[in-house]
């Protein structure tokens, strides 16, 4: 089964500025998503897809060929992940090289270890649209999550009578770190309106997405307090 590994770096981060090629620890955070997809993939099957001339130099200099320069319409706020998924897909289609499945990796989520990605190739099938890595939330809408209603009260967003936190059933969120997707429903349908979906549970300090400032500071210290030791 042919997988090409895709790394979506867009050169704006108003949160963080230069965000992607930022030093985090004793590497570019963009590089931890490299080293990740070297373990397993070729070169030639891992794109780094930008819209920055810097972020492509940087990658350059990390020994990755960057194929290409994400356009315009791809790269504002408002771009989509589906879009720059089908983009990188067709510009290797364009060239004669057909792929069977998407490893989606975001820069973003650093940390990885090889089993992760190993267990998730390892669970899919081409009868799945998707396996994701996710986390356990803490927030859960049966217990802690509520919404407002049309008359401006607070109500539960699910439906449940639960006393303890400990009662309720776990609820998951897409953590961002690992995505294994199926090309042909790719280009069936976006990601949102996928409905064969496997999950990977991944702890805390492996779910962390960086964000914000305080996304960072929490990277740095897991690194610093050695709460990880499998990264490459």
């Amino acid at each position: 089964m042919k997988t090409l590994y895709i790394i979506p770096a867009r050169g704006g981060s108003k949160g963080i500025p230069k965000k992607n090629i930022k030093v985090l620890g004793d590497k570019r955070l963009i590089c931890y998503s490299i080293d990740c997809a070297r373990q397993l993939g070729k070169d030639d099957d891992i794109c780094v897809s930008t819209d920055s001339e810097e972020i492509r130099e940087v990658v350059q200099n990390y020994g990755l060929k960057v194929p290409f320069l994400r356009p315009e319409e791809l790269s504002n706020d408002n771009s989509g992940t589906y879009g720059v998924l089908l983009h990188a897909l067709t510009h290797f289609e364009n060239q004669g090289i057909f792929y069977d499945r998407i490893v989606l990796l975001q820069p973003t989520s650093p940390f990885r270890a090889i089993k992760h990605l190993t267990d998730m190739l390892s669970m899919y099938s081409d009868q799945l649209d998707m396996v994701v890595s996710v986390g356990e939330s803490h927030h859960n809408p049966y217990f802690s999550l509520f919404e407002e209603n049309n008359s401006g009260f607070l109500e539960k967003s699910k439906e449940g009578c639960y006393e303890m936190r400990q009662q309720v059933p776990p609820v998951y969120f897409y953590n961002g770190s690992i995505y294994v997707i199926n090309c042909k429903s790719l280009k069936n349908s976006s990601l949102s309106e996928f409905k064969r979906i496997k999950k990977y549970l991944m702890n805390e300090f492996y779910s962390v997405d960086i964000d914000t400032p305080l996304d960072w500071l929490i990277c740095e210290t897991i690194l610093k307090e050695g709460y990880i030791s499998d990264l490459k």
